[in-house]
């Protein structure tokens, strides 16, 4: 489940204007843990450090995908009131903090507003597998690209006040800074459509699979128990402009950055979502959103 609240997707594409850049892929220092990835005003984005600060982006996870997404808590989840898994311990935590949050009595406390969850693939060897993998048979996937550096991205979330161009840009800063750093060919997660029906996002569903599949190098399909076909409708059979519409703004975004979709939809019930697999190899990327993205660090607010 690699999804945000449907609000989240006024994404970087549609708030923010882009730059004309050439076609040649900047280059990055690279960053050590913990060391600031970005910044916009009184916002940045950086690794967590330590457990504590990986406890406060899995409650944050939990208001946006429990308290606001209306994702079913079981027992544990219900009484910490936090997002947590068996995979969290292994991975690094990218998280946006707002410098000048205030409490309620007007005291300043910073406050992570923002967070990506990310898996290389040597954190996935010590985990036991990816997240992915619970719903998508990504081994084939990977054993085609033996060598390359692969990067799970799951858990997105951002805070509803922030869900803004600057929060956005900062995410897509220190997730791009965090590619160049450690190597990483591709990136692959599970995206979501909000709702279990499989049927309400025919459009969407067929869309994906007549004009935006992976091309067989990089397919991935959905495990046999769970796979919902996607193609339900001919592709003479819908309007691709509503279809394309009737996608949620997040996938719309990854579709404009060059990603492409795997085999098959998946039914999460516990997050009320229906799943789509999205891979996206970092050489395919449009140029111009790398060097917006990997461009300095730190810039003034706007």
């Amino acid at each position: 489940m690699w999804t945000v609240n449907a609000d989240f997707g006024q994404t970087i594409f549609a708030l923010v204007n882009f730059p004309q850049a050439d076609a040649k892929k900047p280059k990055a220092a690279k960053k050590t843990l913990g060391e600031t990835l970005g910044r916009l005003g009184a916002l940045e984005v950086r690794l967590a450090r330590g457990k504590r600060e990986v406890r406060k982006a899995q409650r944050l996870r939990y208001d946006v995908f429990y308290k606001e997404g209306g994702a079913i808590p079981d027992a544990r989840t219900a009484f910490t009131r936090r997002d947590a898994d068996r995979f969290d311990k292994y991975c690094d935590h990218l998280i946006v903090i707002d410098h000048a949050a205030q409490t309620r009595r007007g005291k300043i406390r910073p406050k992570i507003v923002g967070a990506y969850r990310l898996m290389r693939d040597d954190m996935a060897k010590k985990a036991g597998g990816f997240y992915s993998e619970s719903e998508y048979d990504v081994g084939p996937l990977l054993a085609r690209h033996a060598g390359k550096r692969a990067l799970e991205l799951g858990r997105s979330c951002v805070l509803a006040p922030y869900r803004s161009k600057r929060t956005i840009e900062l995410l897509w800063r220190g997730l791009l800074a965090y590619v160049r750093a450690h190597d990483i060919d591709v990136m692959f997660g599970c995206a979501s459509l909000h709702g279990a029906n499989p049927l309400a996002h025919a459009q969407a569903l067929s869309y994906l699979a007549h004009y935006a599949p992976a091309e067989e190098a990089w397919r991935v399909s959905a495990r046999d128990e769970l796979h919902t076909p996607m193609r339900m409708l001919a592709r003479d059979a819908f309007d691709p402009r509503k279809a394309r519409d009737a996608l949620s703004p997040l996938i719309k975004g990854y579709l404009r950055l060059g990603a492409r979709f795997g085999d098959g939809a998946v039914v999460d019930r516990k997050f009320n979502t229906t799943d789509v697999f999205v891979v996206m190899p970092v050489a395919e990327i449009d140029a111009r959103y790398l060097e917006f993205f990997g461009g300095a660090p730190h810039r003034r607010a706007a």
